[in-house]
């Protein structure tokens, strides 16, 4: 009888011993890239700038890259996966003639950089116009059911879904034309995710939903995207938000595009007279 007393007492201590750590796992989780504290990192980069129309000049050379983190390498998206969430990115811009090319740009070449001292510098390493500014939020936490510890001393702890975790995730695409430092838009992707589990798998489900939430944010920003992408020329002629140019050997494959161009120049002679 002593010995089965020990036996559970033994295992009561272990099991009570393994749900340390999970109220540990329990809080909340934030990983996050500011685009305004990439673009003005300091006090003197935050002077109201001119305001400048941007011309831009068709087709438009697009640099496309994620913001990084400032633990960009302990807590950020890696690499392998930053370059599959892009590629989605750029399956936006590719369908529009008026685009002439798509440069995914690596993170590390933002990183620790001066704002638009930075963009302008890789910019001209690129060869790009525009740059299309990638940032995320996105918050994991893990909860312990209630009466979870009971259901773990009389089944196993190995047994029981005794956790809920929850991944939300949050991306936003600024696109900026870089000589102007002006934003033309930005377009939003949010997703929520939410699965139970076991203690022991705690780090490995969140991990997974991780990924997946990126993937499921970009696709509804993407979405977003393509609207925007496609109202904007009707911005540029009904709101002036931009001045439209034709680089040396382009024709111009939109009929929209060209009659805007055609518009604008008459404007500007009119004006002139």
């Amino acid at each position: 009888m002593r010995f089965k007393l020990t036996i559970v007492f033994v295992s009561l201590f272990a099991l009570s011993a393994c749900s340390s750590p999970l109220h540990l796992n329990g809080n909340k989780k934030t990983v996050s890239s500011s685009l305004m504290n990439f673009l003005y990192p300091d006090e003197s980069s935050r002077t109201e700038h001119s305001a400048e129309i941007p011309v831009l000049t068709l087709p438009v050379k697009v640099g496309l890259a994620f913001v990084p983190s400032k633990n960009w390498a302990q807590n950020g998206i890696h690499r392998s996966n930053q370059v599959e969430l892009l590629e989605q990115v750029k399956k936006s811009f590719l369908q529009y003639d008026y685009i002439d090319k798509i440069e995914i740009i690596p993170s590390d070449y933002l990183q620790g950089g001066e704002g638009f001292t930075t963009l302008e510098q890789v910019s001209r390493l690129y060869d790009v116009d525009v740059m299309a500014l990638v940032s995320y939020d996105q918050v994991t936490q893990s909860l312990e059911k209630k009466g979870a510890l009971l259901y773990w001393t009389i089944v196993g702890m190995y047994l029981i879904p005794a956790n809920d975790n929850s991944v939300q995730t949050f991306v936003d695409t600024a696109v900026f034309d870089v000589k102007s430092r002006k934003m033309l838009f930005r377009a939003p992707g949010i997703n929520k995710l939410s699965e139970s589990s076991t203690a022991i798998k705690i780090d490995a489900v969140l991990a997974e939903k991780s990924i997946e939430g990126y993937a499921l944010a970009v696709a509804d920003m993407s979405k977003n995207l393509d609207i925007e992408l496609a109202t904007f020329r009707t911005r540029v002629k009904e709101d002036k938000v931009a001045k439209v140019e034709r680089r040396g050997g382009y024709a111009g494959g939109s009929v929209l595009w060209s009659l805007l161009v055609l518009g604008l120049s008459i404007a500007v002679r009119r004006k002139s007279s």
